[in-house]
């Protein structure tokens, strides 16, 4: 317990939450690309033992899901940015323009979180004094100026986080003999869901096991439909 009376431990803040958030998007991001690399190189393996046309297609769909996954997060997140710079922008121009007006404005939120109205007061021009900006950014948007989202770090996170998920089947699939391909590929894969589908229920705090059975249940799905589609009479080369 130090000075403050919290225990230096225990995490508080928007930090933390956003930490979590990218936490959560970087499982989901490694769960897309197992799911989709899965279903691609189970296709192709049903349908021919040659090595080379796995290969190219693995690697292919790597690379064309983190370049997509890359460009989907950025201009995503780069929406989110400019709307957050215009919020600010307006906020910033009210409070030049209207400090009064700001001012009762930040008391009554404080007064609306249970606050007496003298309180409240008191706290808005404190707040204000010290920085009037970042009180009423935090207060109204629910925003910190010096932590906008960064479209760049959100576009390499995702490429990252689908690389490595997509990784795993493209292994589980080049690296056993031809019998064993697909077999050991689904079983690599749904062990892999199944620690994914947890950890993503339990950042977001959801049930593990309703979440764990939708993810695996989804990517056998997708697997069983890609490996029929292998066996399609003319495409298949065995």
């Amino acid at each position: 317990m130090n000075d403050t009376g919290t225990h230096p431990s225990e995490p508080h803040g928007q930090g933390l939450i956003s930490k979590l958030n990218w936490l959560r998007a970087g499982v989901l991001g490694a769960n897309d690309g197992i799911v989709s690399t899965a279903g691609l190189v189970v296709g192709v393996a049903s349908a021919t033992t040659s090595t080379t046309p796995i290969l190219a297609a693995g690697v292919a769909g790597l690379v064309a899901g983190a370049i997509s996954m890359a460009a989907g997060e950025y201009v995503s997140v780069s929406t989110q940015r400019d709307t957050e710079k215009a919020l600010l922008s307006k906020e910033k121009r009210e409070l030049a323009e209207e400090p009064d007006y700001e001012l009762a404005e930040l008391a009554q939120i404080y007064r609306a979180k249970g606050l007496s109205p003298e309180t409240a007061h008191q706290v808005a021009r404190e707040l204000t004094a010290h920085d009037a900006f970042a009180a009423h950014a935090e207060a109204e948007l629910g925003l910190n100026p010096n932590e906008l989202t960064n479209p760049w770090q959100a576009a390499a996170s995702s490429a990252v986080a689908f690389t490595c998920g997509a990784l795993l089947p493209l292994l589980a699939i080049l690296l056993p003999p031809p019998s064993w391909r697909v077999p050991v590929t689904i079983v690599a894969v749904l062990v892999a869901l199944a620690c994914t589908g947890s950890i993503s229920a339990r950042l977001g705090g959801s049930n593990p096991r309703r979440a764990t059975a939708r993810v695996v249940i989804g990517g056998a799905l997708a697997m069983a439909v890609t490996y029929g589609i292998g066996q399609i009479p003319g495409l298949s080369g065995h």
